[in-house]
């Protein structure tokens, strides 16, 4: 049934070609580019806000090149093998987050000086938080050295990241509070966190190991209904489980996003698994059953499917936020009116959830295609890797890592455009926010761990016999087609 995939061997075998210093060129060369765009988008909404052009600038730009070239030599010694174009997608969307926080808090404090109010300061703390989170960064790539040593430790990961996403439920609202209908949160004085940007990366490790370890479970056919191969009744238990946990996390916290994304990731892992359209078809219409009873159950949801459909039936509450969005949008056209020449403040939330209508508003349809094209970059980069690594834990995991990245933009931008409804979950590394940049910094340095182990040269040792080698060290396979 199952034969060594040669092909995807190849792959993993092909990369290390180009020495290391060439990698490390590239990318320290990569990084003085973001760098020098950032100092530039910088310098832009200065001089639109009429703000004074001043040395410091450079300063901040060398700062901010300063930073992440320390994460560029860690990288470099670390994961020698990684590919070299991750990290500089990284910086590049974290350092135009920075830029258009900046730009949101000067039109904030204006208008906070008219009318006499106290004002907040968010990219103080967001340059804190990048601080914290490579740091993060840093250990994690230091820690894990295998990334498949992390299926010793899969059904922990399963058990820990189940209680964060559960956590915000079952706690009283004085330290979960109820923020924007959603109750996702977990607040400690001054400081919140979201637990569920943590578990989405433990349960995604739990998946990935599960999945190989139970492979021939889900390739099993059952009967034949219409030309097509059921799954047997017995093998449902592991997709009703992850129904089970969406619809929890639907109905307790009200988070669609959170819930849409954790369900939608694991679906992706389990066709890459298998092969098997069907199961993403079963799961499909299982969350399309828990959306509609959802639906017919809290008023909070209907609410954000009324505003999906018509934001303009209610605009002067519920539907004022996107419909404000639409309208940067379209103030902004295709070349954008300018950074700092824009009125984002005029959405609510523009430094969080509705980040992207402030870019597409001041950058234009141009500069938002072409941010989106950084995210499609940096999630088709981690699924390369995924393809090219030779174990099917490393396959899994990076597939369902990028997958888990991109599919959040989807939701997000999905949102602000009205494609779909607005679910409330932050763009990775440009929203406010310190658990998002977290934890999506540890699933950067998980997918340049896989990274490096795919481009990695063989040492040529012979194998072990096929029974004794671990799940985590099993050759790539070619998985075929039920017949």
């Amino acid at each position: 049934m199952a034969q060594p995939g040669p092909v995807l061997a190849a792959q993993g075998s092909e990369a290390p070609g180009r020495s290391a210093p060439t990698r490390r060129g590239t990318e320290l060369a990569m990084l003085a580019f973001a760098a020098g765009l950032v100092t530039g988008a910088l310098m832009l909404v200065e001089a639109n806000q009429q703000q004074t052009l001043t040395i410091r600038l450079v300063w901040y730009g060398l700062a901010y090149l300063a930073l992440f070239g320390i994460a560029h030599a860690a990288v470099r010694k670390w994961a020698p093998f990684a590919d070299p174009l991750i990290l500089p997608c990284v910086a590049l969307l974290n350092g135009i987050g920075l830029v258009m926080l900046y730009r949101i808090d000067l039109a904030e404090a204006a208008a906070a000086l008219q009318s006499d109010s106290e004002f907040e300061n968010t990219v103080s703390k967001q340059i804190l938080w990048t601080t914290v989170a490579l740091v993060l960064f840093l250990v994690v790539l230091h820690l894990v050295k295998d990334h498949r040593t992390l299926t010793r430790y899969g059904y922990t990961f399963g058990l820990v990241g189940l209680f964060l996403l559960a956590l915000p439920a079952v706690l009283p609202g004085v330290i979960a509070p109820t923020i924007n209908g959603a109750k996702i949160w977990l607040r400690f004085g001054p400081v919140s966190i979201q637990p569920g940007e943590f578990a989405k990366i433990l349960l995604l490790i739990f998946f990935a190991a599960f999945l190989v370890s139970k492979r021939d479970l889900f390739m099993a056919a059952g009967r034949r209904v219409l030309g097509i191969d059921l799954p047997r009744a017995r093998d449902l238990g592991p997709i009703l489980f992850c129904w089970a946990v969406s619809v929890m996390v639907l109905v307790a916290e009200k988070d669609l996003g959170t819930s849409l994304l954790f369900f939608g990731t694991v679906l992706v892992m389990l066709y890459v698994a298998t092969e098997r359209g069907i199961w993403v078809g079963v799961g499909l219409t299982l969350f399309a059953a828990g959306c509609l009873v959802a639906y017919q159950i809290f008023a909070h949801v209907q609410l954000r499917v009324a505003n999906w459909l018509d934001p303009f039936a209610d605009y002067s509450s519920g539907g004022y936020q996107i419909a404000q969005a639409l309208f940067g949008l379209g103030t902004g056209g295709v070349g954008g009116t300018g950074l700092g020449a824009g009125r984002p403040d005029m959405v609510p939330l523009a430094n969080s959830d509705f980040i992207t209508a402030a870019i597409g508003e001041e950058l234009g349809f141009i500069g938002l295609s072409a941010l989106l094209l950084v995210y499609m970059m940096l999630a088709m980069r981690g699924m390369r890797s995924a393809v090219a690594v030779r174990d099917t834990f490393g396959k899994l995991l990076g597939g369902g890592l990028s997958f888990a990245l991109i599919m959040q933009v989807f939701v997000v931008v999905g949102g602000v455009t009205k494609l779909i409804p607005m679910t409330g979950i932050t763009a990775p590394f440009l929203s406010a926010g310190g658990s998002s940049l977290l934890a999506n910094y540890v699933l950067v340095a998980l997918l340049l761990r896989i990274s490096d182990a795919a481009r990695r040269p063989q040492t040529g040792a012979k194998p072990k016999p096929a029974q004794q080698v671990p799940i985590a060290d099993a050759g790539t396979v070619m998985v075929e087609r039920p017949s």
